[in-house]
């Protein structure tokens, strides 16, 4: 495996968990999602793989979504966590935590 691939699948192994950890912060649309996350290096996503994970984390009941009109152009679906997301969310808050800090042991 080479070090693009290993990257490619570490991403796709927390783009759920940075969904629901932005979800939580405030409703978001998925194209403020995609801007938001394009800042970071690593967790850049592109709304071709953004868009399919938001609808399976809806049809999960982990996320819920209405629609709002906008200021400017077409009304936006914006998504929010539902109390199953929310206790996802901190159930792999807790898990991210011990691994990170299994990690960082075998790191130094």
């Amino acid at each position: 495996m080479d070090d693009f691939e290993w990257i490619a699948q570490l991403r796709r192994g927390v783009m759920e968990f940075c969904v629901l950890l932005l979800l939580n912060q405030k409703a978001c649309y998925g194209y403020e999602l995609v801007d938001y996350l394009e800042q970071f290096e690593y967790l850049s996503i592109t709304e071709g793989t953004l868009y399919p994970l938001l609808r399976r984390l809806h049809k999960e009941k982990k996320l819920e979504s209405y629609w709002l009109e906008s200021e400017v152009g077409h009304p936006r679906k914006y998504y929010n966590l539902t109390p199953l997301g929310l206790d996802v969310l901190n159930k792999m808050s807790l898990t991210w935590i011990g691994l990170a800090k299994e990690l960082n042991t075998l790191l130094i």
